[in-house]
């Protein structure tokens, strides 16, 4: 449904997009990662139309964003930063305008409207004045104004931005929702949103591409080392360690008297074996030993900081 062939970006004399590519299929949920300034917010505006690149190529189905913006824009929904509604007018008002604005007539209109207002839930206030809503039933009558025209794609520019931990989660089973009948983008860096929502991650940095996959594979191709939190308690704990071969990387993470806790590196099936074999032989104390998993932010983390 949507396809970037090396696109470009610049402002002047800053790169903001850099010789982009990539490709997303119908019925995925993508999210679109970077740190703040990597250039989410300018690709998802050029996949849009309201940017045009400096080069390249982008297609939004069968239709090129350039040579066709208004075909390419009738399959897209796009939900801005920021959500900008107006919100001195009621949510049904808003509707009207949306769908005059789109040109929608007679059946179209009106099923357009009750798919969007039954799918994100705003039944209950839609003739509530919108300046009165709470931010999460804000957020709601934006993606509901994004799928008015039925599109087939979903564009989303930090659709949690500013919401509290309940609203977050209740945008995140609706966009799970709408995702079983739309390809949907989505622009985030808070990792709980990817880990919750996304099938597969684009990360970006810095305007070029540094990562695509899922994020297990992600994960598993970082190159993070599997790490171990352990805490004995005994004798000559840190020299004993130190001769176990496999482990590769050994932190001090506290230190008292006779107790230790530590965070180690090394091969997940044979290091906690030894370590229950040194304790037993030195009548250590084991007070823990938990592998610790690689997640998202680390990987993330390496990504951005080495590219």
């Amino acid at each position: 449904m949507i396809t970037v062939s090396n696109i470009s970006k610049s402002f002047g004399e800053t790169k903001a997009v850099a010789d982009l590519s990539f490709s997303i299929g119908k019925g995925e949920i993508v999210g679109l990662l970077g740190p703040n300034g990597a250039g989410k917010t300018t690709t998802m505006r050029m996949l849009t139309g309201f940017l045009s690149a400096d080069s390249g190529l982008i297609k939004i189905g069968d239709f090129d964003i350039l040579l066709n913006p208004l075909e390419a824009q009738k399959i897209i929904g796009y939900m801005p930063e920021n959500n900008p509604i107006y919100k001195d007018m009621l949510v049904s008002e808003l509707f009207d305008f949306i769908a005059n604005i789109r040109d929608l007539k007679g059946s179209r209109r009106k099923e357009g409207i009750e798919f969007a207002v039954n799918s994100t839930g705003i039944n209950e206030v839609y003739y509530y004045p919108i300046q009165e809503l709470s931010k999460g039933f804000r957020q709601r009558v934006g993606m509901a104004m994004a799928l008015l025209h039925r599109p087939a794609v979903l564009i989303m520019d930090e659709p949690t931005e500013g919401l509290d931990p309940n609203q977050r989660t209740e945008v995140r089973n609706l966009i799970r929702k709408l995702a079983k009948g739309h390809t949907v983008l989505l622009s985030t860096h808070v990792m709980q949103e990817v880990e919750a929502v996304c099938s597969r991650l684009i990360i970006i940095n810095n305007g070029r591409l540094v990562a695509d996959g899922t994020p297990d594979k992600l994960i598993k191709t970082s190159g993070i080392k599997n790490s171990f939190l352990v805490t004995l308690e005994g004798r000559n704990v840190l020299t004993k360690l130190k001769t176990i071969k496999e482990i590769t990387d050994m932190k001090v993470t506290k230190k008292q008297t006779d107790r230790i806790s530590l965070r180690l590196q090394g091969k997940k099936k044979t290091l906690p074996p030894l370590i229950s074999k040194l304790a037993a032989e030195n009548k250590w104390i084991i007070w823990k030993l938990n592998e610790e998993h690689e997640n998202l932010e680390e990987v993330f983390q390496k990504l951005t900081l080495e590219n």
